[in-house]
């Protein structure tokens, strides 16, 4: 038996490891996103960015987060408050994201879709502490558009 608990331990660390890899961001954007965002781990959770491809920046355009769990359960975002930061060159707009349905929250802005657009989003969820994901929305793999 006490052969036994290298050997489990072991494979306990393998499984491990790989449930940790399937995670990355490499592996999200090769993963098909549910709405056609892009999706980043932000601790117990997922949160898809989705930005109007079309965007010029001559109008407000919608900047929408989907929040799920790792199995990709939707998460309620009743009560919830988040903010996304869009970087692109020196520009700099912040946006305030409120729940917009069962697990979105929405925010309008006047935004550039341009390919090396960055994103910073933090949501804290009803009595849960903030959670944070950087993104590239624009980059290949991770080409969304608003619904």
């Amino acid at each position: 038996m006490k052969s036994l608990v290298p050997i489990l331990a072991a494979m306990a660390m393998a499984v491990g490891s790989g449930a940790a890899l399937a995670h990355d961001d490499a592996t999200l954007d090769k993963q098909k996103s549910p709405h056609g965002g892009q999706v980043r781990m932000a601790g117990a959770y997922h949160f898809e960015l989705v930005l109007a491809k079309d965007a010029q920046g001559a109008q407000d355009s919608p900047v929408v987060v989907y929040v799920t769990d790792h199995a990709g359960a939707q998460v309620p975002t009743a009560g919830a408050t988040g903010s996304a930061t869009l970087l692109s060159g020196k520009t700099k707009v912040a946006v305030k994201l409120t729940p917009d349905g069962d697990n979105r929250l929405k925010g309008m802005a006047r935004y550039v879709a341009a390919p090396g657009i960055k994103a910073v989003v933090s949501v804290t969820l009803a009595g849960k502490a903030p959670e944070q994901a950087r993104f590239t929305p624009m980059a290949a793999g991770g080409a969304g558009h608003a619904h």
